[in-house]
């Protein structure tokens, strides 16, 4: 079974039918120096300042008494430092940028070793998330592989012919964006290159509110995710959170999706993987990249 999805994931990859979904647990292949749980981040928040005892061990909560009361300001030079350390891109990042056919890759976590990993490549860019307690009235943030922004979005910028009439549409990007080959699409901020972070809880209710409606989801996200399969690689769906941001992006997607989870799921992640139809592979992630390195080269040999 885990052979034949394996050759499954590769075969659409060769098609670019496939959108990867990274999470924390991708830093965990290699020494990165930075945060690779929530929980090791909100312990590197909390040791530099004092928090009550019940949101020690929750991020979001933890990140929101730092705001309102030591300033937003905080909050943030707090989670820049945090990412701060110049580790580079693992095995799996590489080969993710090295395939020829990457639409589109969404990376929930703050770190830029994904930006790194796509820096040799042409013509991308990348869609933050942006707080609304820094960026009032704008949701996601555009920016050239350099680093520096693209203008505000333009009206009109997904054809008419590749999104559903009733598919809201609330998240326009610039045109110089909506043509990017590939597009890195960090939902929650990242560190580089502007320190957009998405963390605390008035953030997340904040996109809560208005992601049913697909409000936050870029206009180009919508667009590309359009009858594709998705792969979560160290993902978790064990918190409400992680469930409802994951089944908003892969909305209108296409039916049949992968998760790499080798520990056993919680009840509630089961009954998500069930609802989305995503088959779990129980590899180790070591295991999967290098089944997956495996199952991409029978494909080039194959083409």
């Amino acid at each position: 079974m885990t052979v034949e999805a394996l050759s499954d994931i590769a075969a659409s990859f060769a098609e670019g039918r496939v959108i990867p979904y990274l999470g924390s647990g991708v830093l965990t292949l290699g020494d990165t120096g930075v945060p690779t749980s929530p929980l090791e981040l909100v312990a590197k928040l909390t040791a530099r300042t004092t928090v009550p005892h019940k949101v020690r061990s929750n991020l979001t909560g933890a990140a929101q008494y730092i705001e309102n009361f030591k300033h937003r300001k905080t909050l943030t030079a707090m989670m820049t430092e945090a990412f701060r350390a110049s580790a580079r891109p693992n095995e799996l990042h590489r080969m993710l940028a090295a395939l020829p056919s990457l639409p589109l890759l969404v990376h929930a976590w703050y770190d830029d070793l994904p930006q790194k990993a796509l820096a040799g490549r042409a013509n991308w860019g990348m869609v933050q998330g942006l707080s609304q307690a820094e960026h009032h009235g704008r949701w996601v943030g555009c920016y050239r592989p350099d680093g520096s922004e693209v203008a505000d979005a333009e009206p009109s910028i997904v054809a008419d012919e590749l999104v559903p009439q009733d598919m809201p549409l609330y998240s326009p990007v610039p045109n110089e964006a909506a043509a990017w080959s590939t597009l890195l699409y960090q939902p929650l901020g990242s560190v580089a290159p502007a320190a957009n972070f998405i963390v605390s809880d008035s953030d997340f209710v904040e996109v809560l509110t208005e992601i049913d409606i697909q409000t936050p989801i870029p206009q180009p996200v919508q667009a590309i995710r359009r009858d594709k399969h998705f792969l979560f690689v160290g993902c978790r769906f064990d918190s409400q959170l992680d469930r409802a941001f994951a089944r908003q992006i892969m909305k209108r997607s296409s039916d049949r999706h992968w998760a790499v989870l080798p520990d056993t799921p919680t009840r509630n992640e089961q009954r998500f993987l069930d609802e989305q139809n995503i088959t779990r592979l129980e590899l180790p992630l070591p295991k999967f990249v290098a089944g997956l390195a495996d199952a991409l080269q029978g494909q080039t040999l194959t083409a």
